[in-house]
């Protein structure tokens, strides 16, 4: 009679089951999280479009100098995620490693707003530099300088969201972020038309009352981390004030690398916008609808991708190569399933997403959403890419592999995707949806080398990258 162990059916598959069922409770409020908080960006552009092109324009190129420092600054904070998950990996009891982590992680945030607030006060003349029509950039400044005030607070939200990542404490974030988003809605409904009683403040009321939504937030994360059980052990805030340079060095090390790699990507989206406003003002303020429109529909992605770094770093810590690999593999599986749902509708509804954002009623804008319309299309295109890209991209950093892929994405982004945007878009009749062929070639790029690099790390037995 055999002894040899008969093998359930499908039990080859369950830790494949296991691993994606883990994902999905970390990664789905992480998505949700994701879209909803992008959404004050969202509900800003719906709001500052109803003012019209101008000053959708305006705000367009303002947001071009203050997200390129608020993605060179998110390095630190997204540096927690390998930091914490590694450490917890190895000892789940090391909540001293971790505490370390976390408050430098915070303190490096802070430290990035000095310099951050010196380029902001250049607004203006970095607009006119590039070229921007100079009504357009003096009405960016104002609206960056609102925006100013609530940096160090977005970078700190997307910090504690990381450590509470690792201790599998998602939820909270998710509903503190409805709220803010909500209060956020309010606040642009007061300042930026001057309802029941307000200034009418325009795009200054939606820089304040963003930074405002930004402040609540953190405080509320900040609070929670106190007093919930799981957290409140690890201390973060006792002692804060205390400086650990080699920990502070450790981040600003593993966060440098992070923020570049994020600045590469969406400096490019954003440098697209310079191109744009050489082409007209129309073209500025239909990119900047067609843009939003596919960041938010990247959003979930980024969430399960955020996820599936922690995922990779517990697995990592815990020597389980075989585990980190299939971490990878189903997280990039679930960002691909994840951006085609938002995909469809891009491609065969752009009149009616158009629609949302600009009143189709209104003679001046047909032209804009007209736009759009031709816009929507190769942005659902590239979905695909997109969301292999940035889950491969997480799961090295959920390594510690960021700086190989940060010379991946540079030639990726600028030397392939902006070269080819310029080219069609300024050099040829394609014009303004040349750019957007130039960001499609640019992404499918990332998403090729990216995997490849991923694939030859976890490939080998030992799977831990060099930092």
């Amino acid at each position: 009679m055999s002894t040899t162990p008969v093998t359930q059916p499908g039990a080859r598959f369950a830790p494949w089951r296991r691993e994606f069922l883990a994902l999905m409770a970390l990664g789905l409020p992480m998505a949700a999280t994701q879209l909803v908080q992008f959404s004050i960006n969202t509900i800003d552009v719906l709001m500052i479009g109803r003012l019209g092109p101008d000053h959708l324009a305006g705000a367009s190129l303002g947001l071009v100098v203050y997200y390129a420092m608020f993605l060179l600054g998110l390095g630190p904070a997204m540096a927690v995620t390998p930091l914490v998950a590694q450490t917890l990996g190895a000892d789940p009891d090391n909540r001293r490693d971790a505490r370390r982590s976390v408050r430098m992680g915070l303190w490096a945030s802070v430290m990035f707003c000095a310099p951050a607030l010196i380029v902001f006060l250049l607004t203006e003349e970095i607009e006119l530099l590039f070229g921007q029509p100079p009504h357009l950039a003096a009405m960016a400044e104002p609206y960056v300088l609102a925006l100013a005030p609530g940096l160090p607070f977005a970078l700190g939200v997307i910090a504690m969201r990381n450590f509470l990542a690792a201790i599998e404490r998602t939820r909270a974030p998710l509903y503190f972020i409805i709220g803010t988003t909500a209060l956020n809605a309010l606040l642009n409904y007061l300042l930026i038309y001057g309802n029941w009683g307000f200034p009418r403040l325009e795009l200054v009321g939606a820089g304040i009352a963003s930074s405002l939504s930004h402040a609540i937030g953190f405080a509320l994360l900040v609070a929670y981390a106190h007093y919930e059980k799981e957290s409140r052990r690890f201390d973060l805030f006792t002692r804060f004030w205390r400086p650990d340079w080699e920990r502070l060095g450790d981040v600003f090390r593993l966060g440098w690398p992070i923020g570049v790699t994020f600045a590469f990507e969406a400096m490019l989206f954003n440098a697209a916008i310079l191109l744009m406003g050489r082409l007209g003002v129309n073209e500025v303020a239909a990119y900047q609808v067609a843009l939003n429109v596919a960041a938010l529909a990247f959003m979930a992605p980024l969430g399960l991708a955020m996820a599936g770094a922690t995922r990779v770093g517990l697995k990592a810590g815990a020597g389980d190569d075989a585990g980190v690999r299939r971490a990878a593999l189903v997280s990039i599986l679930a960002c691909i399933g994840a951006i085609m749902i938002a995909a469809v509708p891009m491609m065969f509804a752009p009149h009616v997403i158009a629609g949302l954002y600009l009143n189709a009623d209104v003679p001046e804008n047909a032209a804009v959403i007209a736009l759009v319309v031709s816009f929507l299309p190769i942005a659902a295109a590239f979905a695909l890419f997109d969301a292999t890209q940035v889950a491969a991209n997480q799961a090295l950093r959920g390594l510690k592999d960021v700086r190989v892929p940060m010379v991946i994405t540079f030639i990726s982004y600028w030397m392939i995707g902006f070269t080819i945007s310029a080219w069609l878009g300024l050099g040829t009749d394609l014009a303004a949806r040349g750019v957007w062929f130039g960001l499609l070639a640019g992404l499918a790029a990332a998403s090729v080398l990216l995997s490849i690099r991923l694939w030859m790390i976890t490939r080998e037995a030992d799977v831990k990258a060099p930092a």
